[in-house]
């Protein structure tokens, strides 16, 4: 007998979550009028720190475009051809922005070690007055953005963008007001140098977890052996094998199984009953609730039958 595969959904493929679209635009809005004042300031000031700042920001309303564009998509629906529509898109925009804005802390550092032993005349003053006005359009983005950081990577990778921002402009002031009262040029460098280094880590734990989606890892706290485990504890259950799991945004967990169950149970209608049994198994006894799940139910011995088995 051939085995019985069984899949359920509780929400639309294409719309794991809200896709917080006004927030993005409004954000981007105001990170490109930061950006428009603070490469004027730059220019009249010549610090390196707005500078890169500035560039920053432009990386940043970058990552804010391409997190709007993904926010679009993810709320197209699924079709024929997209059966999870655009809902990977999250990851994607994601992935490129902690990319760019890794490569962007890395040249800031770079760039900063030459200006330790190059330094220029500040201008600290109008410095002071551009970095203000950078890190009041980064709270105003911030606040907009707060609501729903935690939604998706999408999400995450905007208000991370523009919380870097926050802290770039911060640097700035530091140094201005150093520069200000010391008259210790190379404070701009130092400060260019901790906003590429206030960049680095949270980029690369963004990057290693959208990677890791995006190479079908097992979604992070989902223990596939306890779901092993559970699974065989379970009555008539003999064997488990091509167990699966991935993810295909953020909350949309997904899971299949051959399951190995005893010949009566496809005789005496006990096979629907053990479908459910499984799927609840899956959906609420772990930390990572998948309820986009598919099981495939067999007889003993059907295993010789198929090929590429993976225990």
């Amino acid at each position: 007998m051939t085995g019985h595969d069984h899949s359920h959904s509780h929400s639309p493929a294409g719309a794991p979550g809200a896709t917080h679209q006004g927030r993005i635009a409004v954000a981007l809005g105001v990170t490109l009028v930061v950006f428009a004042l603070q490469v004027i300031g730059s220019l009249i000031t010549g610090s390196l720190a707005l500078l890169f700042d500035s560039a920053h920001v432009l990386t940043d309303a970058g990552g804010l475009a391409m997190a709007l564009v993904a926010a679009r998509l993810m709320a197209r629906p699924s079709t024929d051809r997209r059966t999870w529509g655009f809902a990977r898109a999250e990851v994607l925009a994601a992935t490129a922005q902690a990319a760019v804005l890794l490569a962007v802390g890395l040249i800031v550092l770079v760039e900063g070690v030459q200006r330790l032993f190059r330094p220029t005349e500040i201008a600290s003053g109008e410095m002071i007055l551009f970095g203000v006005i950078g890190l009041v359009g980064n709270v105003v983005s911030l606040f907009v953005l707060m609501g729903g950081r935690g939604r998706n990577f999408n999400m995450r990778a905007a208000f991370l963008e523009v919380l870097n921002d926050a802290l770039g402009s911060v640097a700035v002031i530091i140094a201005a007001v150093v520069i200000a009262t010391t008259g210790w040029l190379q404070a701009d460098a130092v400060v260019a140098m901790l906003i590429g280094a206030l960049i680095l880590p949270r980029t690369v734990k963004l990057l290693w977890e959208t990677v890791n989606v995006l190479l079908e890892s097992t979604p992070a706290g989902l223990d596939l052996a306890k779901v092993r485990e559970h699974i065989l504890a379970q009555e008539h259950v003999r064997e488990v094998h091509d167990l699966h799991a991935s993810q295909i945004a953020t909350g949309l967990p997904v899971l299949s199984a051959h399951v190995v169950v005893d010949e009566e149970c496809f005789h005496d209608g006990h096979a629907a009953q053990m479908l459910a049994v499984l799927q609840q198994c899956v959906a609420g006894h772990f930390q990572v609730s998948v309820e986009h799940s598919t099981f495939q139910l067999e007889p003993v011995g059907h295993s010789r039958h198929e090929s590429g088995v993976h225990d």
